[in-house]
């Protein structure tokens, strides 16, 4: 249940908390009033409702998800926590891919993030053939039946080793072009890497696509691909965004080594998603599969990055599948937990713009913030400082889209108990 029901019509939520980055200030909250006319935020009065210091936020954007993985572990569990264990068990589970296996499961992954107040997504998709002739047209079908609710965004995913400039990829290259995606694409350290990302980032720029790839996921500190990635954009001079995800390794590396990489990295104005509760489930595991107590927390080097420039957002990453065991494609605790995680706390005071703002713009979704013009699609909750906001899991929030109230029911798990009694 929301916390308390508001009136239809022009209103203004009067004594709000709001963060002061997202209304052009300095510092860190205040407390205004915000008006709300026509389904926007506006600059004129309309009837006064007092909201006892509630902090607003403007609707998320989780800018880097796996709709098509979600909600497999009940016949696809990791057997050992690992990452080679989600691999292999997500490789096996394709065979059951089907339209009608995909489309309930990610159905399911995006009435979560729209009753949790996310309002835009961008979603990962396994692209090894023959599965992008199956999931593209579904995602297409899903991304007009959702239009208004969710804006829908997706990256075709295949390891680097199965790219071939001339070969199957090519053909998914187009797939992707023909559906206003993103190409993307896994990279660790295989010999002839520098050869890939060249022809990679060729067929990118003739279809005018940006790139987005998952980066050094991993522990092993002579994993660089990320530093290769940004040699080579900067060397053929690619003009599309390119965004990279992960980029766990930076934080076993020796610090003089990490720190050259950022700024080649910052050069090539390259855009960084942190995953911290996916990095944090997967990374320094023992691959023998005893109990361990791990010594890493598996996050990238978010605050030397932001010094240097560049665009830091953070995001869901899996959900109830051999990746990541848990989730919700709630925003709200990806913004708990990479401010513990990560220590978020105690430094810069506009990080809140990497959970909203800053992911919007790196995916070229459009403006979310908390001015006049903006639309009100808003997430209010009953906290009125951060540490109130972070203490509980704000179940009691009120999401409005357009300035009006949503339905944040959320689907019931038993929806997807088919599909396990099918497999």
């Amino acid at each position: 249940m929301d916390f308390r029901a508001l009136p239809s019509g022009p209103i203004t939520l009067a004594n709000v908390t709001v963060p002061a980055c997202l209304i052009g200030q300095v510092g860190d909250i205040v407390i205004t009033d915000l008006h709300i006319n026509n389904g926007q935020i506006s600059s004129t009065p309309g009837q006064r409702v007092d909201m006892a210091r509630a902090m607003i936020l403007p609707c998320f954007t989780d800018m880097h998800v796996h709709l098509d993985k979600g909600h497999i572990w009940p016949r696809a569990s990791n057997p050992d926590g690992s990452f080679m264990g989600a691999l292999t068990t997500v490789r096996a589970d394709h065979t059951n891919w089907s339209a009608a296996d995909l489309r309930p499961r990610m159905e399911f992954g995006l009435a979560c993030a729209y009753a949790h107040g996310t309002r835009a997504v961008r979603t990962h998709l396994d692209s090894i053939p023959p599965q992008p002739q199956i999931t593209w047209p579904l995602f297409a079908e899903l991304r007009e039946a959702w239009a208004g609710r969710i804006d829908l965004q997706a990256v075709c995913l295949i390891g680097c080793d199965s790219f071939s400039e001339d070969g199957d990829f090519r053909v998914t290259a187009d797939l992707v072009a023909e559906h206003g995606g993103v190409l993307g694409m896994v990279t660790y350290p295989v010999p002839d890497l520098r050869d890939r990302l060249e022809g990679f980032f060729r067929l990118a720029a003739a279809r005018g696509l940006d790139a987005d790839f998952h980066v050094d996921e991993t522990m092993d500190a002579s994993s660089e691909t990320l530093r290769l990635i940004a040699e080579v954009a900067l060397n053929v001079g690619f003009e599309g965004r390119i965004v990279v995800g992960h980029c766990c390794s930076l934080s076993t590396q020796d610090e003089a080594r990490a720190l050259d990489t950022l700024d080649m990295v910052a050069r090539a104005a390259l855009h960084v998603v942190s995953l911290p509760m996916c990095n944090l489930y997967l990374q320094d595991r023992r691959p023998d599969g005893i109990a361990r107590t791990p010594r890493f927390r598996g996050v990238t080097l978010v605050h030397e990055m932001k010094a240097r420039g560049i665009p830091v957002s953070f995001a869901s990453d899996n959900t109830r599948d051999p990746f990541y065991a848990y989730g919700d494609l709630d925003m709200l605790e990806v913004m708990r937990q990479a401010t513990r995680i990560a220590h978020l706390d105690h430094s810069a005071m506009d990080w809140v713009t990497s959970f909203t703002s800053q992911p919007a713009a790196s995916c070229g979704f459009g403006s979310q913030t908390l001015l006049p013009g903006d639309p009100a699609d808003l997430v209010i909750f009953k906290a009125r400082e951060w540490t109130e906001l972070y203490a509980r899991p704000q179940s009691d929030r009120i999401v409005l889209r357009g300035g009006e109230a949503i339905d944040r029911t959320l689907p019931d798990y038993a929806t997807l108990d088919h599909l396990w009694e099918t497999s």
